[in-house]
């Protein structure tokens, strides 16, 4: 996991602490085909006064780059990545996402290997429940559930690799399971900060 953190106190990244902890993870796609962790987290950071949007971790073929402090650290922040003004969240988990949730972005296109990336995607959802203690089993959503009126992610970048949300959610189920049968110290990640 590499850290190219946003400008904290901005639109993208306000600091603020998600309180009371992570009660859940919404799953993402960027709904920009071809685009790359580290080129969507340079437009956020370019566009850091513009718009209040954002999200925790991005994921492609060839890195899993955390923006907004989560899983690189013991105080996660709030991202902007479901709108506040969609009750679903708050009717499953009790919470707004953006308060309460950490987002994750699927990168995917035609120059992105999609079953690497699948694999790093799948890997870091998988890490997030093990860290924060949540069963991967009820604690997951896709902002298409969220937000049926305009969101398709992530079934959208996972369609373009021929996977369904449904065998996302298994998938993330069998490789929390095995990680948990692992040694606790082999799948502690490695924090590079750029």
């Amino acid at each position: 996991i590499e850290t190219q953190y946003l400008t904290s106190g901005t639109k993208r990244r306000s600091g603020k602490l998600i309180t009371p902890s992570v009660k859940f993870i919404v799953a993402h796609d960027t709904g920009n085909p071809n685009s790359t962790s580290a080129g969507n987290i340079k437009y956020y950071e370019n566009t850091k006064n513009e718009t209040k949007a954002s999200a925790h971790i991005f994921v492609d073929d060839k890195n899993i780059i955390e923006c907004i402090q989560a899983l690189t650290s013991d105080k996660p922040e709030r991202a902007w990545h479901v709108m506040y003004d969609k009750p679903k969240d708050n009717e499953l988990f009790g919470f707004d996402s953006n308060n309460a949730a950490v987002g994750v972005e699927y990168c995917y296109g035609n120059n992105i290997n999609a079953d690497e990336a699948y694999r790093r995607y799948v890997w870091v959802i998988a890490y997030a429940f093990y860290k924060f203690g949540l069963d991967p089993s009820v604690s997951i959503t896709g902002h298409f559930i969220l937000d049926p009126g305009r969101k398709t992610d992530p079934k959208t970048g996972l369609a373009h690799s021929n996977r369904t949300f449904e065998q996302l959610l298994k998938d993330i189920v069998a490789e929390y399971n095995d990680c948990k049968e692992e040694d606790k110290s082999s799948i502690q990640p490695e924090i590079v900060k750029i």
